[in-house]
């Protein structure tokens, strides 16, 4: 069977016991704060274990994306070293909610592995928990005896397992319960039944049945759940590679297309298998192990790095984002040093894999308005473009560490500047180490990086007023009235500090804390909208009631159900208790300017689609008080009449007063409006609040595919919203920039914001007029300050595209009309010396020229200093000039007049203080000056009489 009919007929298979086949979750987890990627089937329906969601069907089935890279759950330093490692993986599985349990599942496993699948029944090896005493946790006799009672497995092949291995918790609190390991058998002779759970490739496991029927609860007790649920997971390269009868999952068809296209690529020898234990019986073979290896890092990595940004992720330098940056890395080192690929080449590996898995996983074609495979190809060129430029030299430094190391260990700091300089993750470093045999000191570079870090947060870095741990079973809050109402009356239930809930008990005063009431009208941070800022005080039926604002609320947060609100006490004064009612008072104007930016970001999305097309998706937003800001796809610069168009739509639909319309409906219904818009790569429940500005939902509805509704802004969206678009009032963009490859930002303003921005630029429009007006008529004008002014103003986009143009006219005009200036005033003062040298008296052969000459700059003053030199056969030169304000003075002392003891510093620093200044300089030439333009003729005169003192007059 090929790799994509074993898939379908897992499908098929529970397909007829009655179970809804699933699509796949994204492996980018955007609605689980907890993931970094999912990393097992049942990430999708944890809210249905958690009890907090339901679905419409009780069974499921799907083959689910994975990656473990990163967090708990972390595959990547094993992926090429081994058969079965990956990054990247499927996993089949089957879900029962509270319908079937342990006799159904272990049933229709044995039933698809040995009688639709095939495999040998002695080659199966079923565990079951064996308890755990020193836990108070019994063992699992159930399942042992429905295996040996509903199956013809060998009853000696039903073996007890350890908690590690044999019972499945969430997390430390929450749903949990045992599980049945199904194993393989690989070995020739059928001999490996000692080697089950001992990570041997020759017995290894392909099913996990998990049982979930306990809840534990904080004191570390379980309880029976009132519904039990049943979660499988299948590795589907495992099972491709047992029914293949392949004995590494790499030699199976899910790799074997990609591995082509990657010699075609390369042209590297074809690929042998080969692991380190081959090499150890055949050391000559090493660097064939080497070239090996290096397939089954790239082949991995591709598909891991291709769903990954396929499905909304990006690379950068933080959270899963600096994840994919190191397998990136990874695979791209590998292909330089072992395949000799100095150019981008993982990009061009992109379209292969989306033909070969495209037809499972139709996204990796059809996402991006259909051009998936050109946005991730592109993405992934300019990562391996960027660590290309220093990935060689990262190699030679290595190299040159490796020498220098400490006897057999890189040393942290070579380690450390290998990652700081070079851009190699430490996991990169310690992989070239093992290659020789070597290690990395990677606890003196751990040292260097809290100490970067430090230094980083000591600068304002990575600064957080508030940091939640994740906690479990937290009490849910009924938060309905935020989209009605500002103000409300609930009771405090509890509150978290220092990462724990505390449900009794006085709030601390001087601590940030985080509230939970049963009830509230602040909206929690989600969906790019952020939390609401306000205020709390305890009613009068409350115990220490107080009429005065007792808790600032700073900040609100979403945990799953739970609403946070975090802030301080007011007051040392008035204690607040656990089981308080208190009165919750939204602040009204910055909830006003939050909704309004709020409906402006929609109408901004259905615009940017109207003016840059249908390939226009959002990549992010954030809507506060003062902005919207808006990431979205587009491969280049919006132009500034894109921008007007696109400023002009929003603000036509805000006059028309539309309606904004919001409602609940079933997801399946909603998506097939022609006009929706959902977040690329997100994940939404069965039942979704559709947003709709100006088009009624029920109507789209029932004619979802008529056209009329591209006039429309319609968006799966949970925040709150103006009741009607004129309430937004006026808008206007005032930012367009790029954040990462083929992702640009846009920023919004609505209001009275947007009403100042445009009289702000109204009104530095009306400045640069004028100083046009004064560069015509000849005056003095600085531009610099303007410069600073258009950078920091908030304006429209398009006015300041046009000043910055004005500016750039204006300067151009100045720096030519001060050229000419520049010139006449020289020649001005150029008259005025000759006739000074004219007059000028002489004393051992040194002329004595002093004098006041028109306003000229210091570059004129010096010329003509030169002139007098060359008019003269010795001269001892003052010239003193000012603007109306400020005084400057110019000495200038020739070859004869220096060797007679006249230095100009010196008479600088002499008639200086007669403006008001100082000065000095050369013995040659110097300047001075001062504010006090009435001294210039006292000046004069005491340069002449300082002069006439040195020659000995």
């Amino acid at each position: 069977m090929t790799f994509a009919q074993i898939r379908q007929q897992f499908l098929d298979f529970f397909a007829d016991k009655e179970h809804a086949i699933v699509d796949s979750s994204p492996v980018v987890p955007h609605d689980d704060p907890t993931l970094l990627f999912t990393n097992a089937g049942m990430n999708q329906f944890k809210d249905v274990f958690l009890g907090s969601g339901s679905r419409p069907y009780v069974r499921a089935a799907d083959s689910q994306k994975c990656i473990r890279a990163g967090g708990k759950h972390n595959d990547l330093d094993d992926v090429g070293k081994d058969t079965y490692h990956h990054t990247f993986f499927e996993m089949l599985g089957n879900w029962s909610f509270g319908d079937y349990f342990k006799e159904d599942a272990i049933k229709w496993a044995w039933e698809l592995l040995t009688e639709v699948w095939g495999i040998e029944k002695d080659r199966l090896y079923a565990t079951y928990f064996e308890g755990d005493p020193d836990l108070n946790l019994e063992p699992d006799l159930e399942a042992a005896e429905l295996w040996k009672k509903l199956t013809d497995i060998d009853p000696t092949h039903v073996i007890p397992g350890d908690k590690k291995d044999n019972f499945w918790e969430m997390g430390a609190t929450g749903p949990c319960g045992p599980c049945s390991e199904i194993h393989v058998d690989l070995t020739p002779d059928k001999s490996g039944g000692s080697r089950v759970n001992q990570d041997d490739p020759s017995v290894i496991e392909i099913w996990n049945l998990v049982f979930i029927q306990f809840n534990r609860v904080a004191d570390g007790t379980l309880h029976p759940l009132p519904a039990r649920h049943v979660d499988t997971g299948m590795g589907f390269e495992r099972i491709c590679a047992v029914l293949q009868g392949k004995k590494s999952n790499y030699d199976t068809d899910v790799f074997t297309p990609i591995f082509d296209a990657i010699q075609k690529k390369t042209g590297a020898a074809a690929y042998g298998g080969l692991l380190e234990s081959d090499v150890k019986r055949q050391p000559d073979k090493r660097n064939d192990l080497m070239r090996d290896v290096s397939y089954r890092v790239i082949a991995d990595h591709l598909r891991c790095l291709t769903f990954a940004l396929t499905d909304g992720a990006v690379p950068s330098n933080e959270g899963r984002g600096y994840v994919l940056r190191r397998i990136l890395r990874r695979a791209v080192r590998y292909g330089r040093q072992y395949f000799d690929m100095t150019e981008p080449f993982l990009c061009d590996l992109v379209k292969s894999l989306a033909d070969h898995m495209g037809d499972a996983f139709a996204e990796l074609r059809s996402a991006n308005q259909g051009k998936n495979v050109e946005y991730v190809a592109e993405l992934i060129r300019d990562e391996e473009v960027s660590f290309g430029r220093t990935l060689d030299r990262g190699i030679k430094l290595f190299d040159e560490a490796a020498e220098r190391a400490d006897g057999n260990r890189v040393r942290a700091d070579d380690a450390f500047m290998l990652h700081d300089t070079y851009g190699f993750p430490v996991d990169l470093t310690e992989l070239m180490a093992e290659e020789r045999g070597m290690t990395v000191d990677t606890a003196g570079y751990e040292r260097l990086m809290d100490e970067a870090r430090a230094k980083a947060q000591a600068s304002g870095a990575g600064d957080d007023a508030f940091n939640m741990n994740i906690i479990d079973a937290m009490p849910s809050t009924d938060d309905a009235a935020k989209y009605t109402d500002t103000t409300l009356c609930g009771q405090l239930v509890g509150y978290i500090h220092d990462g724990q809930f505390i449900d009794d008990g006085d709030v601390p005063y001087g601590e940030t804390v985080a509230l939970v009431l049963d009830e509230t009208c602040f909206y929690g941070e989600q969906g790019g909208q952020v939390g609401d800022r306000g205020d709390m005080e305890a009613t009068g039926e409350s115990p220490g009631a107080f009429d005065v604002p007792g808790f600032r609320v700073t900040d609100t947060k979403r945990f799953g159900d739970t609403v946070l609100h975090i802030g301080e006490l007011i007051s040392s004064e008035f204690p607040l208790v656990v089981g308080t009612n208190l009165k919750l008072s939204v602040d009204p104007d910055e909830r006003i300017q939050i909704v309004r930016n709020h409906t402006a970001t929609h109408l901004l999305n259905w615009a940017l689609r109207e003016v840059l097309g249908s390939g226009v998706d959002q990549r992010g937003s954030h809507v506060d008080s003062e902005k919207t800001r808006f990431d979205f796809t587009c491969r280049k610069p919006v132009e500034t009449d894109e921008l007007d168009r696109i400023g002009k739509l929003v603000e036509d639909k805000i006059a028309a007063n539309l309606a904004v319309h919001t409602q609940e409906v079933a997801e399946t219904d909603a998506r097939k409006i022609n006009t929706l818009r959902a977040v690329f790569g997100e994940k939404y429940p069965e039942r979704v609040r559709v947003v709709s500005i100006g088009a009624d939902i029920d109507a789209m509805l029932a004619s979802p595919d008529d056209e009329s509704w591209m006039q429309f802004s319609v968006e799966y969206c949970g925040g709150i919203h103006v009741d009607k678009t004129a309430i937004i009032d006026r808008f206007v963009l005032t930012a367009e920039e790029g954040v990462a490859k083929g992702i640009r930002r846009v920023v919004g303003i609505t209001g009275e914001s947007a009403a100042n921005a445009i009289r702000e630029g109204e009104n530095l429009s009306t400045e640069l007029e004028s100083i046009a007006q004064k560069i015509e008529a000849g005056e003095s004008v600085e531009l610099a300050d303007m410069q600073q002014c258009l950078s920091d103003a908030v304006i429209p986009i398009s006015v300041r595209h046009a000043l910055r143009q004005q500016l750039t006219d204006l300067q151009k005009k100045l720096k030519k009309s001060q050229k000419a200036s520049s010139a006449a005033s020289a020649d001005a003062v150029f008259a005025i010396v000759d006739e000074l040298v004219a007059s000028a008296s002489s004393l051992s052969d040194i002329a004595i020229v002093t004098g006041e000459v028109p306003s000229a700059n210091g570059d004129a003053l010096r010329t003509a200093i030169d002139r007098v030199r060359q008019k003269t056969e010795g001269s001892a030169v003052l010239l003193a000039t000012h603007d109306g304000a400020k005084v400057t003075l110019m000495a200038g002392m020739s070859k004869s007049a220096i060797a007679a003891g006249l230095k100009a510093g010196d008479l600088i620093r002499e008639v200086a203080p007669h403006v008001g200044g100082k000065g000095g300089g050369r013995p040659d030439m110097a300047q001075g000056g001062g504010g006090n333009p009435e001294g210039i003729a006292q000046a004069v005169t005491a340069a002449r009489d300082w002069i006439r003192g040195k020659l000995g007059s």
